[in-house]
């Protein structure tokens, strides 16, 4: 990945930054110009706002890898999950702080932010987001529609080595 990819992709890599549609309320991730929800696509456009995702879901389906993609060797084997967002988006992310064997449909986790990879030893350190169990016992309601009231929350970053 460039540089450049890299800092335009920083809003939604450590703050889970998406958008909103004002009309009917959809939340997206990553952000979109234009709501495909809206009866007239046309409606929409210049109608989405940013929108900062809270982190908080649960596990909608994910996979144990053991032949990992080049880069993530030492970290066999992981969780990859489908997480469905409080807000309604679903991310696909690692599961972190717990035993493949620990995983199971229906986990409810939250967004952590960690080392993804370096380029090199001296090169450029990438982070973004994974996800961990959550002690949040709400579940996972995503508010859709126009009467849908979204309540953010700042996800707490915390600056940690790689899972």
């Amino acid at each position: 990945m460039s540089i450049a990819r890299f800092w335009r992709e920083t809003p939604r890599r450590y703050n889970l930054g998406g958008s909103k549609c004002t009309n009917c309320g959809t939340v997206y991730f990553p952000p979109r110009l234009v709501c495909p929800e809206c009866p007239a696509h046309r409606q929409s456009i210049e109608k989405m706002v940013p929108f900062q995702l809270s982190g908080d879901g649960e596990v909608l389906s994910y996979t144990v890898v053991h032949e990992p993609a080049e880069g993530f060797e030492m970290q066999v084997p992981y969780v990859l999950a489908l997480v469905k967002t409080r807000e309604g988006p679903v991310l696909t992310g690692q599961v972190v702080d717990v035993t493949p064997d620990e995983v199971s449909i229906g986990l409810k986790v939250h967004a952590t932010f960690r080392k993804l990879r370096e380029e090199g030893r001296a090169g450029v350190i990438h982070y973004g987001y994974k996800f961990a169990p959550s002690e949040d016992p709400e579940p996972a309601a995503p508010p859709r529609g126009p009467a849908a009231a979204v309540r953010t929350e700042e996800i707490g970053a915390r600056d940690r080595a790689p899972a």
